[in-house]
């Protein structure tokens, strides 16, 4: 019978373990980036969605306060009308003073649609600045990540973790 020849595995076996570890750990960060690059992603669409819809109520805003100047100049001119024919001793159309009491409403109605409407914006800036931290952090956590993954690091990653959870947080804060 012929003699077994041993082959030293030991070595082998251990290079295989850390190997093994190692594509373990570098899929668990590929895994948890691609995680975190999703939430990202739908943080960026909210935040963008958000500042859009802050301009929009901002535009539509200041198209109410250009309304209201208008009204206002109108105003302006028929109360000269109205005070210039008192001081001439003339009566007042009916027609004309009830056109200035129309302005008075229409310019307090204007006022309050435009507060809204300015008061929406910032509510909506809020939202969109609270969700662009939160993609400021998830980036800042996938670049971690890959930091971690290249070099072994697994501070880097659980550094990077942390971060996205506070990302986490915003993209709650900025989607209430």
């Amino acid at each position: 019978m012929p003699e077994e020849i041993e082959v030293p595995t030991e070595h082998l076996h251990e290079a295989m373990e850390e190997k093994a570890r190692e594509g373990g750990f570098n899929l668990r960060v590929a895994l948890s980036s691609a995680l975190i690059a999703v939430l990202a992603a739908v943080c960026a669409l909210f935040a963008g969605t958000y500042a859009n819809e802050a301009m929009l109520a901002q535009l539509k805003a200041s198209d109410q306060w250009s309304y209201y100047q208008a009204k206002s100049i109108k105003s302006a001119i028929l109360e000269s009308k109205l005070e210039l024919l008192k001081s001439l001793g003339h009566k007042s159309d009916p027609k004309d003073l009830a056109k200035a009491a129309g302005y008075k409403k229409d310019m307090a109605d204007l006022t309050a649609l435009a507060d809204n409407l300015t008061q929406e914006s910032d509510e909506l800036l809020a939202k969109h600045e609270l969700l662009a931290k939160g993609v400021t952090l998830f980036q800042v956590a996938i670049a971690l990540s890959a930091i971690a993954a290249l070099t072994k690091r697994r501070f880097l990653w659980q550094t990077g973790l942390l971060l996205s959870c506070g990302g986490a947080v915003y993209l709650i804060l900025g989607l209430r």
